[in-house]
């Protein structure tokens, strides 16, 4: 079988930080520099206040964007009482994407062992765009990327990946 075309996909990065500028941003940074290196489009790249109805109107905004895949959003997916970016993100999803949660757990329990379960990220789906919160610290944005992203993220990954079902996500808009 032939080798697969490598297919660039648009991300849009959200950081989620009542404190952080772009030129503190460390996270978000992280994910740039990841995603331009895989070959990838810093499509947008925000830092909001940890602010729910805020975090889900970029959200949103960005799903209803056809220049934008993928929404990756950093900071704001623990437990304490400002932490809302994992709420905002359910506001949105008309899918989610549970196994995602899940493997970002597995992941991140090898690297930092049972605090692994402080740990809120998930993933979902909503107008045809991907969309995942990530921890804030650089660590967890990096074991996110190398470990699940540019892997899901890549045409080329088989057995399958999000890039080859694009066209199949918004199946259900498209029927009459």
């Amino acid at each position: 079988m032939a080798e697969r075309e490598f297919i660039p996909v648009r991300i849009a990065i959200l950081t989620v930080s009542d404190s952080r500028s772009l030129d503190e941003d460390r996270s978000g940074q992280t994910l740039v520099d990841r995603l331009e290196k895989a070959g990838h489009t810093l499509a947008d790249r925000k830092i909001l206040p940890d602010e729910r109805e805020e975090i889900a109107d970029q959200l949103r905004a960005w799903c209803a964007d056809p220049a934008i895949d993928v929404v990756i959003s950093t900071g704001g997916t623990g437990l304490t009482g400002r932490d809302v970016t994992v709420e905002a993100h359910h506001d949105v999803y008309e899918k989610t994407m549970d196994a995602f949660g899940t493997v970002f757990t597995i992941v991140s329990l090898n690297k930092i062992g049972t605090s692994a379960v402080q740990s809120r990220a998930t993933g979902g789906v909503a107008q045809g765009t991907y969309l995942f919160a990530l921890p804030g610290s650089p660590g967890a944005c990096k074991d996110a990327w190398d470990e699940i992203l540019v892997k899901q993220l890549d045409y080329r990954h088989m057995p399958c990946n999000f890039v080859e079902i694009f066209p199949r996500l918004t199946e259900k808009m498209r029927r009459k």
